[in-house]
């Protein structure tokens, strides 16, 4: 039986709308721009025949000119490509079609299905979702047609140079359905569904599009357990009402079936956590028994929240993978302004474009045209397209242009091995030693010797730039080794000294805190007061020396890395000593320490970490520091000045100042008043802090899978640097070795649920199947995964003596620990 390549089957997809590609410039949104990137999924577009491909939210008239196939005559037709809900993309498809005057036919697909956006609160479409939005695009594209000529016959400018500029977008409504007879001038509008916009890493991982309505959707509603708008809540077993279930498990739940549908897999659906349940009934609410009669595939779909392991993607494990994505910048996200929906925002998740710096790695600067050796039709084209968004009155934009960085794409092979798949399945050491014998034969094929000294069994940056850089001389030989070549760029950055400074030394300090949470509750507090204390003086000291850089450079930890250990330390310290405090992990002292050291650290540097607690509090206490500082340096004076009032023996001199001096007074007795209540009100917020900190100790007890233990991570430190195996790892080790696992529902299709109300009861009831017993099993992680996970993954099949068995991750996003950072303690923190 052949296992499932999720890279390919999303390649497959497209391929099948190659009538609709043909001859038509094909519009991508910012989601799918993530999705096609990984996939590789460009070269195919060029193949299928599209005219070009184009930005959806940055479209402009000269995409029309950007013809990848030289046609001669104008583009009459448009795809769009869409990962959003319909209503949310409406105003960029408007503009879209408004500004391709000659369009005759638009096809629109979108990764929502129409049971999604008749489920999801947010869109005003019902069941049949396609068809009302094909009338309803329809409309507004007359109405502002309309529009557009009056503006044009009133200004005497030409139709839509002016239309666009006056074009004002309003939310779509169902009451408008039904207005329009659907026809337009020259205009056909078609809806489909295209399921397959998904970002894979390798043929066996993949996630969501981070700009994509389903990854952007909230998992939980602030409540008593919930920790953040992007994580699902604590698992206490409380949430079983579908009512209220949060827009983002719905989403999820609609995304899995239709999967399974395009895939044509039969599931079996295991769940572990309260919202993978909520999703596990609406996916087998939806089945049919129709779907049970078709030729289908048996797979297992294991769903798990990401709430019942919280320790893994927070801390820096032993991942090439990881160290890539967490190390390199990333494409800037589309501003979609998002809005409160229903009560809950929408998630703005990092996205998924890695920017390899191909240019800094190859000419040790960025790199720019005028440096580049570009031939000079490529150089004029570049800077004529350039010149449409650069300022003209700027020399600079004229001089010189920058280069596209490179990026990661799932689908580049050695020898029919796809490099991320290689990569992400080895540690941090064996992946960069693969890389580096993946460049040597390259350059054996092609025929190029690099003087360059060598370590056996390692690999570092300047070895990987040299040979880079040999490969890379030639046109013919960076095209061809272009896969290699971005992969090892992106290795050379991620092993550079001042991005691996800084994640060995949260990986030390990571180990300490595991050391610590097996000795005494003590000695964890004692650990996280020095991380704290530490960092805060080293800010202060690159703050004196005005390098604010200085610390990340030599690798020290900042005071927001602190507090992320802190979060780290406190749900370590939930797990080992639950009953220590009477609020929390720690006794009242110990806290009262680690209290009283975040405080002086805020008072000290305001500014440092940005952190959502502090919110309303940060700009008092700025004023409050520079107002010290400027007293000091008043009470400070300098050697050469000269007291006048000393020398002077007159007391009449001083007559009526006594009234100046009470005001003073006065004045500084406000003052401190206003430093007490400053300083109240600080600690106030750091209380608060720690009853988030108190929640997230608590996890271990609350979360009802993890209450038996045998899920939950062990508290002995084998000397592995990454610390403990991650959830994943153990909960497939148990499935494979068919062991009892607390918490594990199995929800029944609509067949099984027939056999077991109706038939069971003359004994022809349906046994329930084993995880262990399917050939492919798909773990989707409800919130997110990170490169660690996915190695481990695969380490536990291996270990497993079942080969056979392929096993598919996914997840909601990709997470590292400055996502989680942000999940926990940014904006979308519930505290």
């Amino acid at each position: 039986m052949a296992l499932i390549d999720v890279a390919i089957s999303c390649l497959n997809s497209i391929r099948e709308i190659e009538q609709d590609v043909k001859d038509a410039i094909v519009y991508i949104d910012a989601g799918c721009t993530e999705s096609f990137q990984l996939a590789g999924a460009f070269p195919l577009f060029l193949e299928l025949g599209a005219r070009s491909v184009c930005s959806l939210e940055n479209m402009t008239s000269l995409d029309a000119v950007a013809d990848w196939n030289s046609k001669v005559d104008c583009a009459n037709r448009i795809v769009i490509m869409t990962s959003r809900l319909l209503n949310d993309a409406h105003r960029y498809m408007l503009r879209c079609l408004s500004t391709h005057e000659g369009v005759q036919r638009c096809s629109v697909f979108t990764s929502i299905s129409e049971g999604s956006h008749s489920a999801c609160p947010d869109s005003p479409l019902g069941p049949d979702a396609y068809r009302e939005y094909e009338t309803l695009l329809v409309q507004d594209y007359n109405e502002h047609t309309k529009k557009s000529e009056k503006i044009s016959r009133d200004k005497g400018v030409p139709k839509f140079s002016s239309a666009l500029e006056s074009l004002t977008m309003e939310p779509i409504t169902s009451d408008n359905v039904g207005d329009s007879s659907g026809d337009a001038e020259g205009l056909v509008v078609s809806v489909h569904h295209f399921p397959l916009i998904i970002c894979p890493f390798t043929p066996r991982a993949f996630v969501l599009p981070s700009q994509g309505s389903v990854a952007e959707a909230s998992l939980s509603r602030q409540h008593e357990d919930s920790l953040s708008f992007g994580l699902p809540p604590i698992s206490t077993g409380s949430m079983s009402d579908t009512d209220d279930v949060p827009p983002g498990a719905t989403l999820t739940a609609h995304f899995l079936y239709q999967l399974a549908l395009k895939m044509e897999l039969k599931l079996e659906i295991f769940s572990l956590g309260d919202v993978s349940k909520n999703v596990g009934k609406i996916m087998t609410d939806m089945s049919s028994l129709y779907d049970v009669g078709r030729r289908k595939r048996t797979a297992g779909l294991l769903l798990v929240d990401r709430t019942l392991d919280l320790i893994t993607p927070c801390c820096h494990g032993d991942s090439l993978f990881d160290r890539i994505f967490s190390s390199l910048p990333r494409g800037e996200r589309f501003s979609t302004q998002a809005q409160l929906k229903q009560g809950v925002p929408s998630i703005d998740r990092p996205s998924l474009h890695v920017q390899v710096p191909l240019g800094e790695l190859l000419n040790e600067e960025p790199s720019k045209i005028k440096e580049s050796g570009l031939p000079e039709g490529v150089e004029a084209f570049l800077r004529g397209w350039d010149s449409y968004t650069a300022d003209p009155q700027n020399e600079s934009d004229k001089k010189s242009i920058e280069l596209l960085n490179g990026s990661l794409v799932a689908t580049e092979c050695f020898r029919g091995t796809p490099y991320l798949e290689a990569m992400i399945e080895r540690r941090t050491k064996d992946g960069s030693v693969l890389v580096k014998k993946w460049l040597q034969e390259a350059l054996r094929r092609e025929n190029i010797s690099v003087n360059v000294r060598a370590r056996p069994g390692y690999a570092t940056k300047p070895e990987l730039q040299a040979m880079v850089k040999a490969l890379s001389q030639s046109q013919s030989s960076l095209l061809r080794n272009k896969g290699i070549i971005q992969l090892a760029a992106a290795t050379a950055a991620a092993l550079d000294e001042s991005q691996s400074a800084k994640w060995d030394a949260f990986s030390s300090a990571e180990m300490m805190l595991n050391v610590s949470a097996g000795d005494t509750s003590q000695g964890l507090a004692a650990q996280i007061s020095d991380l704290i204390n530490k960092s805060a003086l080293a800010e202060l000291q690159a703050k004196k020396n005005e390098k604010p850089d200085s610390s990340s450079s030599r690798g020290l930890l900042s005071f927001r890395d602190a507090l992320l250990l802190t979060v780290v330390g406190y749900i370590l310290a939930g797990e080992n000593f639950p009953t220590a405090g009477s609020g929390g992990p720690f006794s009242w002292q110990e806290e009262h320490f680690l209290k009283e050291a975040i405080v002086d650290t805020v008072l000290e540097n305001p500014s440092a970490g940005n952190l959502k607690f502090l919110n309303g509090l940060t700009e008092e206490l700025e004023s409050r520091l520079n107002r010290l500082k400027s007293e000091d340096a008043k009470e400070t004076p300098s050697d050469d000045q000269l007291d006048i009032d000393a020398l002077d023996d007159d007391p009449w001199g001083k007559w009526g100042d006594e009234e100046d001096e009470e005001d003073n007074n006065n004045s500084k007795a406000d003052e401190s008043y206003d430093d007490m209540q400053l300083k109240l009100d600080l600690r106030d917020r750091v209380d608060s802090f720690f009853k988030f900190l108190h929640k997230l100790s608590s996890l271990r007890t609350r979360n009802v899978p993890l209450r038996e233990g045998s899920l939950a991570s062990e508290s002995s430190f084998p000397g592995d640097p990454s610390g403990n195996k991650g959830l994943l790892y153990r909960l497939i080790t148990k499935v494979l070795s068919k062991e009892e696992i607390p918490g594990l529902e199995y929800h029944s299709s609509t067949v099984g649920r027939l056999f077991k109300s109706g038939f069971g009861r003359f004994g022809l009831g349906q046994a329930k199947p084993s995880l262990a017993d399917q050939s492919v099993i798909l773990v989707f992680v409800i919130g997110g995964i990170n490169g660690r996970e996915v190695m481990e993954a695969q380490e536990a099949v291996g270990e497993s003596g079942r080969p056979d068995i392929g096993l598919v991750i996914g997840g909601t996003t990709l997470l590292t620990p400055e996502d989680m950072f942000e999940l926990l303690l940014g904006q979308f923190s519930h505290f």
